[in-house]
C-alpha cells in the first residue's frame, strides 16, 4: 500500500491527536462548566424577578409585611433577602441572592419591583 510505508528523512505525525486532545479536552470542559455557572446565574436572576413581582403585587393590595415576604420568599432562590419597603402610594420589593454555584465569590443577582399601592374600600391607607 501506498502511504503506509516509511520514507526516510520524513518525521512521522504520530501521536499529535493525543496531545492535541490532552490540550483541547481540559478546554472543551472549562468551557462547559462556565456555561453551566452561566445558566445557573441566570435561573436565579429569573428567580429574583419572580420573586420581586409577586412580593410587589401582594404589597401593592396592601397585604401584611410578613405575608409579602412569605409570598416573595417562596418564589425567590434558597437563601435569598427580601425587604420590602412604602414610599407614599407605592411600594417597592428588593429581592437579592448569591447564585448556587458562586457561593465563595462576592457576586448577587439583585431585583427590585416597584408597584402602586392600590385603595381598598372601606380601609384607611398608612
Amino acid at each position: 500500500m501506498r502511504g503506509c510505508e516509511k520514507r526516510p528523512g520524513r518525521a512521522t505525525d504520530r501521536g499529535f491527536v493525543t496531545a492535541e486532545s490532552a490540550v483541547v479536552l481540559p478546554v472543551l470542559v472549562m468551557f462547559a462548566m462556565a456555561l453551566v455557572c452561566g445558566l445557573l446565574v441566570v435561573a436565579a436572576q429569573i428567580q429574583c424577578v419572580d420573586a420581586a413581582r409577586t412580593g410587589a403585587r401582594a404589597a401593592a393590595r396592601q397585604d401584611p409585611a410578613d405575608s409579602v415576604v412569605e409570598v416573595a420568599r417562596a418564589a425567590a432562590p434558597r437563601g435569598a433577602r427580601i425587604t420590602v419597603s412604602r414610599e407614599g402610594g407605592q411600594v417597592r420589593v428588593t429581592v437579592v441572592a448569591k447564585p448556587p454555584v458562586l457561593h465563595g465569590l462576592p457576586f448577587e443577582v439583585r431585583e427590585e419591583a416597584v408597584a402602586a399601592a392600590e385603595e381598598t374600600v372601606g380601609v384607611a391607607v398608612p
